[in-house]
């Protein structure tokens, strides 16, 4: 029987339009727009000037304390503006704009890295060069990876976890990087196990990606300490504590890290970074995206460099398809809408999504009829009803005893909703004020 996590969950269409599709190289922009705050945590601090002129891979802000990351120039050219835009989350961030040098054969010649398996770097260098190189999680969350990995010795980490569902519906970045660089990410597992003297691994799968999970249980079938789990396929599987449970049995408490569980979590994408800044010296510079959707001709998934403005992956594949009317940055259970296309791609986005018309309308907004859906399946055992309820009352002190904190924001209890309330717009608008009180508190 596949494994799974207990509690709720739902099944929406999978809608893998590009699973089959080879990861492409976008062409290199004219300009980069790289936001300073790219990643949870504080923003990293600038240390290039307008017409300074920097190589690619260059160090263009530093990280600004322990929870944050360096960032590079993802190609050579020149600093031309230190600007604030509206990121892809609807945020206003600062911004260092880069003209690419269209003469630097360095901007258009991207070598192929051959594979490399012997480790040379001790565990302590692992970690600096994991953190040198501004390497965040890809998964979604972008947390600083030196920060995750910098735990506690005490603790008592018996299993890496490396996520490899990507259960969000459409996005197929994920499953492409396992097919395409199975190998390379191998290596990064055995980095991750070796840098932190973490005895076990365990890749887990969604059963709908059989050709990932027969490509690496044979690439692991000598590796006695590295397993693959076969994971049902329901959402929000990829969470990284319905994860823990349905491969381990093991629950996280609430407030929580995996570690206090004895486990690190990491996704393919961040593992495969982590190899390539280990072996390499390769900074986080560039990600896959798949940009997607029903009634593109020519969706697909991208090597894009980080700034590459999303109206250029919309060129890419045609242009807007008739009828498009919600470009969503992510999937459409967790992704957030875009109101521009100039906005760029950050380390955390994992797909651009075009919605029609008859996809994006969520029906009339009604009352609550008390049907008890969104309990139902709500992967964390929360009531969304009441926590929207308290949220449009302004009882914020109410909704964090009612463990508001704890909403993972799969989007699990607005795509039941028979009454079409949106209840993860309210329960995040509500997660940020109660936030922001806690931080004033302090």
């Amino acid at each position: 029987m596949l494994k799974t996590f207990p509690k709720g969950g739902v099944h929406p269409p999978e809608n893998k339009l590009t699973s089959e599709k080879d990861i492409q190289r976008m062409p290199v922009p004219n300009a980069v727009y790289v936001p300073i705050a790219q990643h949870i945590g504080i923003p990293s601090e600038i240390v290039v000037a307008v017409k300074d002129k920097v190589q690619k891979n260059q160090v263009i802000a530093k990280s600004g304390g322990y929870v944050s990351a360096n960032i590079h120039a993802p190609v050579a050219g020149t600093i031309t503006k230190l600007d604030m835009i509206i990121d892809t989350k609807g945020y206003k961030k600062q911004c260092i704009v880069i003209r690419t040098d269209a003469k630097d054969p360095e901007n258009f010649e991207e070598e192929e890295l051959p594979l490399k398996k012997e480790i040379l770097l001790a565990p302590d260098e692992i970690l600096q060069r994991v953190a040198d190189c501004g390497i965040v999680g890809l998964g979604g969350a972008t947390f600083p990876s030196q920060v995750k990995l910098n735990f506690d010795t005490t603790k008592n980490i018996d299993y890496l976890i490396i996520n490899g569902v990507e259960c969000e519906p459409f996005l197929t970045a994920d499953h492409r990087l396992m097919l395409e660089k199975a190998e390379e990410i191998l290596v990064g597992i055995k980095i991750l196990m070796y840098a932190r003297n973490i005895p076990k691994a365990v890749i887990g799968i969604e059963n709908n990606k059989k050709d990932a999970i027969e490509l690496f249980k044979r690439l692991t079938a000598d590796e006695k300490d590295i397993q693959v789990a076969s994971l049902q396929v329901k959402y929000p599987q990829g969470g990284e504590k319905q994860l823990i449970r349905a491969i381990l049995k093991r629950e996280v408490p609430k407030n929580g890290l995996p570690m206090d569980v004895g486990v690190i979590v990491h996704n393919v994408g961040t593992v495969f970074a982590i190899y390539q800044a280990v072996q390499y010296n390769k900074p986080l510079t560039e990600r896959v995206v798949t940009v997607t959707g029903k009634k593109l001709k020519n969706a697909t998934n991208y090597w894009v460099k980080i700034g590459t403005p999303v109206k250029d992956l919309i060129e890419a594949v045609g242009g807007l398809p008739e009828g498009t009317r919600k470009i969503v940055n992510g999937g459409p259970m967790m992704g957030i809408a875009i109101k521009n296309t100039d906005v760029p791609v950050t380390k955390g986005t994992s797909g651009i999504l075009m919605i029609s018309d008859d996809e994006a309308s969520r029906g009339e907004q009604k009352n609550c009829i008390r049907c008890g859906e969104c309990v139902f399946v709500c992967p964390m055992g929360l009531e969304p009803h009441l926590l929207m309820n308290l949220t449009e009352k302004g009882l914020y002190q109410k909704a964090l005893k009612e463990d508001i904190l704890t909403c993972i924001e799969c989007g699990s209890c607005s795509y039941v909703c028979p009454s079409h309330r949106p209840l993860l717009d309210y329960i995040r608008f509500g997660k940020s004020i109660v936030k922001k009180m806690e931080i004033t508190a302090k």
